[in-house]
């Protein structure tokens, strides 16, 4: 399973939101559509738009885009020295602003509206050592509370933000008391009820491939920049981390993250960078012996993680709505996988 979760800023910095949005929406369909994965499915987008940078135009034209067929929105929040009270009402506010554009998903069984999150600044559960960027040690409780089905945040290394737990699928369980209540957890299917947020993070290793000074090896922490850019060695990396649900080797679990509404990544997510990338991963990883390549979103990611822990087999493509069905796209399409015999990788 692959999936891109885009800290997507429309109005970072200088603000020019209506172009970068203009340029994803000229751009993006054009690279996306001359790739395929094993269900001839495009390559998915999660668009993680802040809840404080709400446009309603620049919303309806993403979420046209993701009506398409090439991806999901999902919240993403910026904020700094809050309170639980306060948090509550920009998340309950956000979640209503999203929904006026038919956008989030509902649980199959109880229709209660689901989101997926991305903590600006890295800062989830006020995990910054200076406190700044959050200011709420209960935010993974309130998240829970609020529909928060996953967070996508993590990793944030070099970022003091990171987890002490890392390349894992988890449950982090809150300490209302305390910061980082999700620094460990309980991973995706152990034995037994789980309970908390789910945490889905993305690969973090080392690359000695790449040095620092031509000594030290660089952090790999799958993000798609301009200065990172998704090349042969890192993309390697990310599959040999080997992130799955225990008890299902057989399914990896790939999320990389980016900045897409920064210009000067424009490149590497929508030129030749990431043409490359899809290129490699089909034909590396999606040979239909040892690997199948399957894109999804971050919805999908979490239902076939959940398929997984409850020891559904078969394809796992079958169990892109297991649980939660999106509320704009074709929720039927195909799920999309990444598969390997036992003994394929070897993790670090």
């Amino acid at each position: 399973m692959f999936c891109v979760a885009d800290h997507f800023e429309p109005k970072w910095g200088n603000g020019a939101g209506n172009r970068r949005v203009n340029t994803w929406l000229e751009r993006y369909p054009i690279m996306a559509k001359k790739h395929a994965d094993n269900d001839g499915k495009y390559p998915q987008h999660t668009f993680f738009i802040p809840l404080e940078e709400y446009e309603p135009e620049h919303l309806e034209r993403i979420a046209k885009l993701c009506r398409e067929g090439l991806g999901e929105v999902e919240i993403q929040l910026h904020h700094d020295n809050d309170t639980e009270h306060k948090l509550r009402g920009k998340i309950e506010k956000g979640i209503a602003d999203f929904r006026r554009h038919g956008l989030l998903s509902k649980d199959k069984n109880t229709g209660e509206i689901k989101f997926g999150f991305v903590h600006g600044n890295w800062a989830l559960d006020n995990s910054r050592k200076d406190g700044r960027w959050c200011g709420v040690n209960n935010e993974i409780g309130v998240l829970e509370e609020l529909g928060c089905y996953a967070d996508f945040t993590l990793p944030s290394a070099p970022s003091d933000t990171q987890t002490r737990k890392i390349n894992s699928i988890y449950y982090a369980i809150d300490d209302p008391e305390k910061p980082k209540s999700h620094d460990t957890g309980i991973d995706a299917g152990t034995i037994g009820e789980n309970k908390g947020l789910m945490i889905i993070q993305g690969p973090l290793a080392l690359n000695w491939k790449r040095r620092k000074f031509n000594i030290f090896p660089k952090i790999e922490n799958a993000e798609i920049a301009w200065h990172n850019k998704p090349t042969k060695d890192r993309i390697d990396l990310w599959v040999e981390q080997d992130i799955s649900v225990k008890g299902n080797a057989g399914w990896i679990f790939i999320k990389a993250h980016t900045h897409g509404c920064q210009e000067k990544n424009f490149d590497s997510l929508l030129g030749k960078p990431i043409h490359d990338m899809h290129n490699y991963l089909r034909v590396k990883y999606n040979d239909g012996v040892n690997f199948k390549l399957h894109y999804v979103t971050a919805r999908e990611m979490y239902n076939i993680i959940k398929a997984a822990e409850a020891g559904e087999n078969g394809e796992p493509g079958e169990y892109r709505d297991y649980q939660l069905v999106g509320e704009h796209g074709d929720t039927k399409s195909p799920g999309h996988h990444v598969t390997r015999s036992p003994g394929d990788l070897v993790s670090l």
